[in-house]
């Protein structure tokens, strides 16, 4: 009846307004040591200063970092919630800066080889999580082993950072295309790290985007640099983001510059409600497969 249908559409419309999309961002690089932790720490803090309700979920599910960098020490992890002992509620940590943190194991190789079943059932863990959440911030792996690719094509936003190093370079390449022939990821935002002079970034990542132009169909969006800074290394060592303890440094205003850029990224059309479109992102898309990338 036309009141059912009525009613119908005004209850979907209250369920997504108190239950917004969530914007979730991976942040991913193919290659280790191009700073993707850092980027992926300082962005969920910076994120969180800015009045967003963040988890930071710690990709690396088989060597973890993003408690070490933060300086917590993780009772449970995500090796206890695919034991069956203990909820994903149960392991987020609360970082000083305002944000949550879900903390992956290190130093369990059975971790890094999860199998496509094994990883779904981690991510439908996210539906039972009662907290709040406006922005999930993925710190992926390195390399393109099937967790990468997985957290990668179902998050909303793939934030690839580069160097100008060859490997760095040629890994990004390799990650793209991968996740564009294969999975359906055309997008792609691009931060160039560790950049030792002004302007620099902006010209690595054009040589970059004419070379991924010229053989692949992708959009590639250059959104700013990060240079080299000593307060950015010395907070790593101090266990604190840079944004928080040098708000200052010039490394600490480009990653806040990052974030105001990403607090203003369309939330992509979908499903709705707390973190469940990120199972439905995840099942919909092509199974992972791997080969090698020339």
């Amino acid at each position: 009846m036309p009141g059912d249908k009525l009613s119908s559409r005004f209850d979907g419309a209250a369920r997504a307004a108190a239950n917004p999309p969530v914007q979730v961002i991976a942040v991913t690089g193919g290659k280790g040591g191009v700073g993707k932790t850092t980027v992926a720490v300082n962005l969920a803090a910076s994120l969180a200063w800015r009045g967003k309700q963040v988890m930071l979920l710690d990709g690396d599910l088989g060597l973890a970092n993003v408690d070490v960098f933060l300086g917590l020490t993780p009772r449970l992890t995500i090796a206890d919630v695919l034991a069956g002992t203990c909820t994903l509620e149960e392991i987020l940590l609360d970082a000083p800066q305002g944000f949550k943190v879900v903390p992956a194991a290190s130093g369990i190789a059975q971790l890094a080889e999860l199998d496509t079943l094994t990883h779904l059932g981690l991510v439908r863990a996210f539906g039972d999580i009662t907290s709040k959440v406006d922005v999930m911030v993925i710190d992926t792996a390195p390399g393109i082993a099937g967790s990468v690719l997985q957290f990668s094509q179902a998050a909303q936003q793939v934030l690839v950072v580069i160097c100008d190093e060859p490997a760095s370079l040629t890994d990004a390449y390799a990650l793209i295309k991968i996740l564009s022939r294969d999975h359906g990821v055309k997008q792609f935002r691009v931060v160039v790290n560790q950049v030792r002079g002004r302007g620099m970034g902006q010209a690595l990542f054009q040589r970059f985007e004419r070379v991924a132009n010229r053989f692949l169909t992708v959009d590639l969006d250059y959104v700013g640099e990060i240079p080299e800074d000593a307060f950015l290394r010395r907070s790593i060592r101090e266990q604190r983001p840079v944004v928080s303890a040098y708000p200052s440094a010039p490394g600490s205003i480009a990653l806040k510059t990052l974030a105001l850029r990403a607090d203003n990224w369309p939330v992509a059309d979908g499903p709705r409600g707390n973190v469940e479109f990120f199972v439905e992102r995840l099942i919909k898309r092509p199974a992972v497969c791997l080969e090698v990338v020339r």
